[in-house]
């Protein structure tokens, strides 16, 4: 097994993801939200905004430039084509510094609902795509290029527009499925974490407050940053949360920036007792020296401290690693450490995803035969905890 090796600073001198597994429940503070606290504004020192004209003029746009009054902001034509940010490979270096520097407004075009069926029956038009966080295993940053802040979408109003009709189209589930038995499930944090959305604007409020009013959906989101300002918006069971887990001497290495897995872990009562449904995330799961023991001791932890009311609505998914050769060769320039478990020629081959790019994955034996292992140590350990899908 590794040792833990030390994660690279995200510039503003505190380590991200470095607390034991341990520690006491998530506080909800009191008085002012925590979107204007220290932590906050350590994982988000915003210094410039590039916005398209019509998002900083828009009503979300004001309220985020509002927030960050400090901030430059840079007029761009297209948050998909900055100068200097997208396509600039010297960034590699300030790969970290620039997530928590740097904020991109534009207005989403596409408003798309796409099948899925694995973690959720849709993926909606997300209302961001980037995140603030680094993990080094991310999938995001591949069509951006040496770059991946947060873009917000300031069309809030059209995104929710848009899955309101498309939910109104559906009509009511008649059948369960491995998503929910009851209810249409709309993945709204695809390409970004809503919980570190909620520290820039309303967007990830306004989205749980759209789907409390609709009967037949939920919205369904994973992350890896605990917030408590979420704690007080009122989901009424509408909105599922997965706390992605993964051992923490992964998670040290890996989830740069990111709560450490402690937290995720004690604030799943809280968000159960505030009117979210809380499932899990294993992912991804990195094969590696003594990685099976690794699992054993996360999953005997959650049998140890999770409340029996969390543990009656629970639900996992499991997600092995898949890895990608430009994003291997990007966190070569930033966090070479990680590609020691990430990137491992002789377990994986080559995998065309669905938007044609080419990934990799472990090989077909390799991976069934952890996918197994892993089974058997959720039932060992947490037979509570009931398997949604794994791949």
């Amino acid at each position: 097994m590794h040792p833990p090796s030390p994660v690279p600073d995200d510039g503003s001198g505190t380590l991200f993801g470095l607390d034991a597994l341990g520690g006491g429940p998530a506080q909800v503070p009191e008085g002012p939200s925590f979107r204007d606290s220290a932590t906050a504004r350590r994982l988000l020192p915003v210094r410039e905004i590039h916005a398209e004209p019509a998002a900083a003029a828009s009503p979300r746009g004001r309220q985020i430039t509002a927030r960050f009054p400090e901030a430059r902001l840079i007029t761009v034509d297209s948050h998909w084509r900055i100068p200097g940010l997208h396509g600039n490979e010297g960034n590699v270096e300030r790969w970290v510094r620039v997530k928590g520097e740097t904020l991109v407004l534009g207005e989403r075009k596409a408003l798309t609902v796409r099948p899925n069926g694995r973690s959720a029956d849709w993926i909606a038009p997300g209302a961001s795509n980037g995140c603030a966080m680094a993990c080094a295993y991310c999938y995001v940053p591949r069509r951006k290029g040496y770059a991946n802040p947060i873009t917000v979408f300031t069309n809030i109003d059209r995104i929710i527009a848009g899955i309101a009709r498309h939910i109104a189209r559906q009509g009511p589930k008649t059948e369960p499925n491995q998503c929910d038995d009851a209810s249409w499930v709309y993945d709204v944090g695809e390409n970004g974490d809503c919980s570190v959305d909620a520290l820039i604007c309303d967007n990830t409020a306004d989205l749980v407050h759209a789907f409390r009013q609709w009967p037949t959906a939920k919205a369904s989101f994973a992350t890896k940053f605990v917030n408590p300002d979420l704690l007080a918006l009122d989901p009424r069971g509408r909105t599922r949360i997965r706390f992605s887990l993964m051992p923490p001497d992964d998670s040290r290495l890996l989830d740069v920036r990111t709560s450490p897995v402690a937290e995720r872990v004690a604030a799943a009562a809280d968000f159960l007792d505030a009117g979210y449904e809380v499932h899990f995330n294993l992912s991804p799961v990195v094969i590696r020296p003594g990685w099976q023991e690794a699992w054993a001791e996360l999953l005997t932890r959650l049998d140890d401290v999770l409340p029996q009311r969390v543990k009656g609505q629970a639900a996992a998914e499991v997600i092995m690693l898949t890895h990608n050769r430009e994003l291997h060769e990007v966190n070569l320039g930033w966090h070479p450490r990680a590609e020691d478990v990430l990137w491992q020629p002789d377990l994986q081959q080559a995998k065309r995803s669905e938007n044609g790019a080419v990934n990799v994955r472990y090989r077909n034996a390799v991976k069934a035969e952890a996918v197994a292992a892993l089974r058997t140590l959720i039932d060992r350990h947490t037979p509570w905890l009931r398997v949604r899908y794994a791949f």
